[in-house]
């Protein structure tokens, strides 16, 4: 169940950078699969999710480098419910273009792949998707987070985010009237609003907070643990279609930092 990516050279050594990228617009990366294989544009998402790095965790292999001065790469996409039926984590239901999907991917070394795919039972779907979160928290937390050196300055910047996020709950959140019309399109909006705007938002508050956990009291650092929890809640929920109820959000979280 695997699949070769197209060449592309993304060389990480002490920090990400992009050294090269060949142009693959017009190389055919069609497989047997059909349609559960990812066409082009979620081939470049999984490329821009990896940054380069196997998305496992656990593993801190490089996904394309340099070699003798020639690039190769061992990255390989990865179904988390099998590309086909009888395979690796199988769920009969999925369509081909449910199986072909970007959120049923994930970017892994060729060892990484091996071994999730002949030990299936040891690498379930949520653990593989959690890997993909993971991986993708990382990086935010790599390129979004500052650290401060006063309470003032990372309250500056982490309060901006919760109005917006509280703003935009107000006016588009479940309680609102227009959710309980399911013609009304509130439901698909709501939605939308979670996934490009407060869940990102979530997720750059949390990279902020654990990097000035220095300036935080201590019962600060407990509603960061629990608005931690409560993100994981939204995500599984929101991307993962997993529906279990969320923690709830921290009732003190809108006064962290305040003096």
């Amino acid at each position: 169940m695997r699949k070769p990516v197209s060449d592309l050279s993304l060389i990480g050594k002490s920090q990400i950078k992009i050294s090269a990228i060949r142009d693959y617009r017009n190389t055919n990366m069609a497989c047997s699969r059909g349609a559960a294989s990812p066409n082009a544009h979620t081939q470049r998402r999984l490329f821009a999710a990896s940054a380069g790095y196997c998305q496992n965790p656990s593993c801190s292999n490089e996904l394309f480098v340099d070699a003798a001065g020639v690039s190769i790469h061992i990255a390989e996409m990865a179904h988390v419910f099998a590309a086909t039926d009888g395979g690796p984590r199988t769920k009969p239901a999925l369509s081909k273009e449910e199986r072909g999907a970007f959120g049923n991917l994930v970017m892994l070394c060729a060892n990484c792949h091996t071994m999730v795919d002949k030990a299936p039972s040891a690498y379930p779907d949520q653990m593989m998707l959690g890997w993909k979160r993971e991986h993708a928290n990382k990086l935010q937390g790599l390129f979004g987070a500052v650290k401060f050196g006063e309470r003032s300055g990372a309250r500056a910047v982490v309060e901006p985010l919760l109005a917006e996020n509280h703003a935009i709950f107000i006016q588009y959140g479940p309680h609102i009237d227009a959710a309980r019309n399911p013609e009304s399109g509130a439901a698909e909006q709501w939605k939308r609003k979670m996934l490009t705007r407060i869940l990102p938002n979530d997720r750059r508050i949390l990279a902020i907070l654990d990097a000035n956990r220095h300036l935080l009291g201590d019962y600060e650092k407990t509603t960061l643990e629990q608005f931690r929890q409560h993100i994981d809640d939204l995500e599984a929920f929101h991307i993962e279609g997993n529906r279990e109820d969320a923690s709830r959000f921290p009732n003190e979280l809108p006064k962290i930092l305040k003096d």
